[in-house]
């Protein structure tokens, strides 16, 4: 008698998401790649070789058809495609993070405990840091002579 594999193949996994009400389309760009979406959230995932399914693109909201990046600007998050950038509503931020956790459980992924307390920015960009990364070269002291003793 055949056991059943506890590590399921990808397309088992497309079976297991579409029953659980997953929304599963073949999407183009990468190879073998789906768009999956539930809630008005979108990810887009492709066969790993060590997992049943890799992210392709992260989960996000799903605007016009594309998965949003979310960017945390330290006052607000905002959701931006390639079109356009909007202000995250928490009712899109809860899909994301309810969307996001479904399928992580159901792909066998790995769900990080800071992930598990809300939604997390695939960006973060808070005014206060902009031009930090850039290394200023420190001023000389009044004291320093450029003359040695």
């Amino acid at each position: 008698m055949a056991r059943k594999s506890r590590n399921p193949n990808f397309d088992q996994t497309l079976e297991l998401l579409h029953a659980h009400s997953f929304d599963v389309v073949p999407q183009a760009g990468v190879a073998d790649s789906v768009l999956v979406s539930k809630y008005g959230a979108a990810a887009v995932i492709a066969p790993a070789h060590d997992a049943p399914a890799a992210f392709v693109e992260r989960p996000g909201a799903l605007i016009r058809g594309e998965v949003a990046r979310l960017i945390d600007r330290g006052y607000q998050k905002f959701l931006v495609i390639s079109k356009y950038e909007l202000p995250a509503t928490a009712v899109q931020l809860e899909a994301i993070h309810r969307f996001s956790e479904e399928l992580k459980q159901l792909t066998g992924s790995i769900s990080l405990y800071n992930e598990s307390l809300g939604t997390t920015s695939d960006v973060y960009q808070y005014d206060r840091l902009k031009g930090r990364e850039v290394e200023q070269p420190v001023p000389a002291s009044p004291w320093d002579t450029a003359e040695s003793h």
